[in-house]
């Protein structure tokens, strides 16, 4: 049985992980929240902390764990925070996964190395070049190229994975707060939204990619992008989830331009953007190089996720 070691395994993807591949792996756990389900080795992400002990006999790493994107950052050197975690944290880690023999090392990056909007363009492919456009995003895009490097140095294989945003039950953030208010039945201002196109991925077909990418021989040294491939404009994400909770869909039709008007009149542009804006992934290498296709429906996620964000 392939020993694996999961960092981030309390987190939001890591403990779906987790949850999936007890019992198919012996399990080595980095962090510092008990589990029942491995061996958990208390150590910090840096440039600095020793993981040997975790190491032994591993055959692959999962790496999880981040400093992750936040929207109002109140760090003197954002960038510098997310550096040191995202991109000198995760290289020290790869570094010592090379020397212990470890075979191959995936990385959960993040779209935001191809950049923050497709608006006006084509969906984002795995083959774009980097373009980040904030802290997170570079400081994940810098990891990604040094682990290219360190996986042509060594011959450990890398793989890399971006997704979009990512739901299910247990979301938080933005996802759950929306998913709330649709649940309470209040009348939202988002029919009009409905031209531009956002690719979600649930963790649910997040964590069955991750798990073929395990195994998969075709895997190594790809870097692929993950969605549920089903985009939703929002106007259609707040009926889905009206849906999923049986609640009238009380969407005003409020045009596309006032909320544009309103978020240069507030200095939230960039949150604007985000509501009416496009952000799409084109997955077909990920499914033509892993035969893969994404297991999980947009309303079977949507459905779990409406568990938890509701109470």
């Amino acid at each position: 049985m392939k020993r694996l070691l999961i960092t981030g395994y309390s987190g939001f993807v890591g403990n779906n992980l987790v949850e999936q591949l007890k019992g198919n792996y012996q399990l080595n756990l980095l962090g510092r929240k008990p589990s029942n389900f491995g061996n958990v080795f208390t150590h910090d992400l840096d440039s600095s902390s020793l993981y040997s002990d975790s190491l032994v006999n591993v055959d692959v790493v999962v790496h999880c764990a981040a400093r992750v994107h936040i929207m109002d950052d109140t760090a003197s050197d954002p960038l510098n925070e997310f550096r040191a975690v995202n991109t000198l944290g995760t290289l020290n880690l790869a570094k010592q996964a090379a020397q212990a023999g470890v075979k191959r090392f995936i990385f959960l990056s993040s779209i935001k190395v191809n950049g923050e909007s497709t608006s006006g363009k084509i969906p984002f492919t795995a083959s774009d070049k980097s373009a980040p456009e904030d802290p997170y995003g570079i400081s994940k895009a810098e990891a990604e190229q040094q682990l290219l490097m360190l996986g042509t140095e060594t011959g450990m294989e890398i793989v890399i994975i971006r997704p979009p945003l990512v739901y299910g039950e247990g979301v938080k953030a933005n996802f759950a707060s929306l998913m709330r208010f649709v649940g309470k039945g209040l009348p939202l201002p988002f029919r009009s939204i409905k031209s531009n196109k956002r690719s979600l991925v649930s963790v649910y077909n997040l964590v069955d990619l991750i798990q073929l990418c395990i195994e998969h021989p075709k895997a190594a040294g790809q870097v692929f992008l993950a969605s549920d491939d089903h985009d939703l404009s929002t106007a259609e994400m707040v009926a889905l989830m009206a849906k999923v909770q049986n609640k009238s869909n009380f969407a005003l039709p409020v045009p596309v331009w006032c909320f544009k008007l309103a978020g240069k009149l507030l200095n939230k542009s960039d949150v604007i953007d985000r509501l009416t804006g496009s952000l799409q992934l084109d997955i077909t290498h990920t499914k033509n190089t892993l035969d893969w296709q994404p297991p999980y429906s947009a309303e079977h996620g949507f459905k779990l996720a409406a568990k938890t964000s509701t109470k």
